[in-house]
């Protein structure tokens, strides 16, 4: 059979990575295809730097639209990134009947409803496995692998910047700005490292897969989204005096009045084998009715890792190609026709209605009754206590200190209450500073 001839826009760090696996593997992946699998055209803007990752007898070009217009390539892979021209590329692509590979997640978490439509309309594939979690499988897991279940939830490490961040904050007990500059020293983070601290990046990765769990559509300006920023490392240590670790998670969950969709920094028990997921690497816990909890664990980001992700996508697309579109497996899992119910069924919910529990951490004056002042508060509001820590004040100030922290840990509260129960708190004249929050998980 003809080689299925594939058109990368796109070789960078990602794109060299396939260039290079791809070329490896070819037998192997031939065999598991079915056919033999091609890249015949690159586009990039640096052209000579894309000459020399590729090599001679492939044809190399600036215009990404000189592929889209190429009646022989079947295939189109967008590795450009971003909102912008990706969007306007990727749709172009489907109107010209081409199949799409995207590692870009923060385009489909946007626009993947206008791209899945389009595509469906048009009986092409769009296949992204590479978009959430580098190498993981965790969308063949999701779409196919898991179909039997019912999702319960999702709770996923799934930016690996942030983890390498909270890691080294917690391994060598220093602040948060501290260690931002030693992991862009490293190469972990960006110069401009935003979508990563602020919890943005792992947003786009959970809108993508609580659409596939939970057959909503992709939401992402529903998601709450919180970011490590204002971590310290005394939070740190007292949730490891407490048995937990701190991770940012994105996190989406089946609840009885819709989904949660959520990116925060959370406690998870230090037992927990997502609480031990150290360094740069990703892992996600999905929990099913059937099967129970598994878990998936590996590189997120880097370029061999996510091109093994983005070269079984192409071999999904070459094992189908000629398949009718209506027996391949849905973009989102769940079949369009019966889709539309289930949306209408579930929305995502405010951060107003999210039931979780909490760490919260008060400098409060060190004096008699203050204690009993803020549980006062929180019996009042209905809010349970599950554990309440209160340190020396010499050792939060240093000896004659006039100030101590307070760390309570409560049982389930809504979100909208625990709000309400802090604003009264911060307002007692025996409240130092602003309080600090954090969300717990325990993922039993």
């Amino acid at each position: 059979m003809k080689p299925i001839q594939v058109g990368l826009l796109g070789i960078g760090t990602v794109g060299s990575g396939v260039f290079n696996v791809l070329a490896r593997n070819q037998d192997e992946i031939s065999r598991r295809a079915g056919r033999g699998i091609e890249i015949t055209m690159v586009a990039d803007l640096d052209v000579a730097r894309a000459k020399a990752v590729v090599g001679d007898g492939i044809q190399v070009v600036n215009d990404a639209r000189a592929i889209i217009a190429n009646p022989d390539i079947d295939i189109v892979i967008e590795l450009i990134g971003g909102y912008g021209i990706a969007r306007a590329l990727v749709l172009e692509a489907i109107a010209a009947g081409k199949h799409v590979v995207t590692a870009n997640k923060a385009l489909l978490a946007v626009h993947g409803t206008e791209i899945f439509a389009a595509a469906s309309a048009k009986g092409v594939m769009v296949a992204f496995e590479a978009a959430v979690a580098g190498g993981i499988p965790i969308i063949k897991a999701l779409r196919e692998g898991l179909t039997a279940n019912r999702i319960q939830w999702i709770a996923g490490i799934i930016n690996g910047t942030t983890n390498f961040i909270l890691s080294e904050m917690r391994s060598k007990g220093l602040d948060f700005d501290v260690v931002l500059k030693e992991a862009q020293r490293l190469g972990y983070a960006e110069a401009d490292p935003t979508f990563d601290i602020e919890g943005v990046d792992a947003a786009h990765k959970a809108t993508i897969m609580s659409a596939i769990a939970f057959g909503i559509p992709v939401q992402f300006d529903k998601a709450y989204v919180e970011g490590i920023t204002k971590l310290s490392a005394a939070d740190i240590k007292y949730a490891e005096q407490l048995g937990y670790r701190i991770k940012l998670l994105g996190i989406t969950k089946r609840a009885e009045k819709g989904i949660e969709l959520r990116v925060h920094p959370s406690l998870v028990p230090s037992k927990r084998l997502i609480a031990n997921v150290e360094g740069a690497m990703n892992a996600v816990v999905v929990q099913g009715d059937a099967v129970g909890t598994t878990l998936y664990y590996g590189k997120g980001a880097g370029s061999e890792p996510t091109a093994s992700a983005v070269i079984a996508d192409l071999v999904d697309i070459a094992r189908l190609h000629t398949a009718d579109p209506e027996h391949r497996v849905p973009h989102l899992a769940f079949q369009a026709n019966t889709l539309q119910g289930a949306m209408d069924q579930l929305p995502v919910l405010p951060m107003s209605e999210v039931v979780t529990s909490y760490y919260l951490r008060l400098r409060v004056a060190d004096q008699a009754g203050v204690l009993a002042k803020v549980t006062g508060l929180l019996a009042e509001a209905g809010v349970s206590i599950d554990a309440v820590l209160q340190r020396e004040a010499d050792e939060v100030g240093g000896e004659g200190s006039t100030q101590t922290d307070l760390i309570i840990l409560t049982h389930d509260t809504r979100e909208g209450t625990m709000d309400a129960v802090i604003a009264q708190m911060q307002a007692l004249p025996t409240v130092l500073a602003p309080i600090t929050r954090i969300r717990k998980e325990e993922l039993n």
